[in-house]
């Protein structure tokens, strides 16, 4: 494999401030980061996805934003909605969170049913203003097993979604090289995998792209590029 690049490295990230307290002076921070250093999108809580919307249009950085997080315990019809309305605000790229409930009680169809309302709103929505709506599903794999992580990594592909994520970065644990590596073995190589949660270094960002990475999702994302 060739030496991955700073330059690639940040076409990867999602630059992330998910916090409850962000402001508006916050995300026009974060959003002018992500121009600045051409980050993929970035990525903010549904409140703040028509601000990141003004700020970002035409730049090519995309706005992503989290639907039912971060316990993914709503109901789907609000899942639903909820990514419906964030895409009709401006947002191209959906992050939602399973139930994580029922993947540990092994209620596959119904994790299926939840992602496919959630792909089925995004995408309709996409169509409805014109636009291509990418869908990742956070597995938030610290709670689950390795069979855990496969089977809802093959639900998420079921559904119709683009990408499955390892985690929401409010739960006990982050992204790791092993889950990684569980996720793309699952969805085979054309699939998004998006690893988030402690990436703090760009040898950490690295090393979760060769593990089969082709997202980011980082709240450290300038300090990865100065490093």
């Amino acid at each position: 494999m060739e030496e991955i690049t700073k330059e690639q490295i940040a076409k990867m990230i999602d630059h992330t401030n998910l916090n409850a307290f962000a402001t508006p002076t916050d995300i026009q921070k974060l959003c002018d980061e992500a121009k600045k250093y051409n980050f993929a999108s970035v990525c903010v809580n549904p409140c703040n996805v028509a601000q990141s919307y003004e700020i970002l249009k035409g730049s090519g950085v995309n706005v992503c934003t989290v639907i039912g997080f971060p316990l993914g315990a709503n109901d789907s019809c609000v899942k639903a909605y909820e990514a419906e309305t964030a895409v009709n605000n401006g947002a191209n790229e959906v992050d939602m969170v399973i139930n994580v409930g029922r993947a540990k009680s092994k209620d596959w169809d119904f994790v299926c049913k939840d992602i496919a309302a959630v792909v089925s709103s995004s995408k309709s929505a996409g169509e409805k203003n014109g636009i291509k709506v990418v869908v990742k599903v956070i597995l938030e794999t610290c709670y689950l097993t390795d069979e855990e992580i496969e089977k809802a990594s093959e639900c998420s592909v079921k559904a119709g979604a683009d990408f499955v994520k390892t985690s929401t970065g409010f739960g006990k644990g982050g992204a790791t090289v092993h889950a990684v590596e569980i996720m793309r073995k699952t969805v085979g190589a054309d699939f998004g995998v998006k690893a988030s949660g402690g990436i703090h270094s760009f040898e950490e960002a690295k090393s979760m792209v060769e593990a089969g990475a082709t997202r980011l999702g980082c709240s450290a994302g300038v300090a990865i590029m100065n490093s």
